[in-house]
């Protein structure tokens, strides 16, 4: 009689952390839907140059939806974090890490605004809070890539995830490597103002998905 009291009590644990994880991605989902819609209408509805500029321009200083622009990529950062919370046990410890980065730089570069225009190197002339917020922004989607390509390869992560991981990773890896060279080469204007919003929508795209899988992946509660 005591072998089935011990399995209960394990077992207890075992399925309530199964629906914190769920939760987890519910709340992940949420927040990348929001700071989506947030985003988006701060860049749409703002002063910015369109496609010829930066995303990050609707969060300058005196721009009427900077605000707007900051409490979306805040909430952006949160789904970030939250994923890595609801990803399986077993799962690379790299993947929750470089995510958790990736909220964390994701957070500076909404924090830290640019000056107008957002300048970078090489073109043009840059402030240090034009360099720290574009070296935030820059790092930020590498380290959220980089989890992509861990959860690839992680088996514990579940075949949805992997999927999505790898590949939301294959189409976002040669976009990031265009962006750069396009900004070295050509700067600022429609390509890499296309392309940046390209590879943005992408990892939005794979956080919310993958969100959403996570949020309804029951393996362990069906294993128990």
């Amino acid at each position: 009689m005591a072998e089935p009291c011990r399995s209960g009590t394990t077992t207890a644990p075992r399925a309530g952390a199964d629906v914190a994880r769920r939760a987890a991605g519910s709340a992940a989902a949420g927040c990348g839907l929001a700071g989506a819609v947030a985003v988006t209408v701060a860049v749409v509805a703002g002063p910015g140059p369109g496609l010829t500029g930066y995303v990050s321009e609707a969060g300058i200083a005196g721009s009427g939806h900077a605000a707007t622009y900051r409490i979306g990529i805040l909430a952006l950062a949160a789904a970030l974090l939250l994923i890595g919370a609801a990803l399986p046990p077993g799962v690379w410890a790299a993947a929750p890490a470089l995510l958790a980065t990736g909220a964390v730089l994701s957070a500076v570069s909404g924090a830290v605004t640019c000056s107008a225009g957002c300048p970078l190197p090489p073109f043009e002339r840059t402030t240090t809070a034009d360099l720290v917020h574009g070296g935030a922004s820059i790092a930020a989607t590498a380290s959220v890539v980089f989890a992509m390509l861990t959860l690839s390869v992680s088996g514990p992560a579940g075949p949805a995830v992997r999927r999505l991981a790898a590949v939301t990773a294959a189409l976002a890896l040669p976009l990031c490597a265009t962006v750069g060279l396009a900004m070295l080469v050509v700067g600022r204007g429609a390509v890499v103002g296309v392309l940046e919003r390209l590879v943005l929508a992408l990892l939005v795209a794979w956080g919310v998905a993958t969100s959403t899988a996570l949020a309804l992946d029951r393996r362990e509660a069906r294993s128990l």
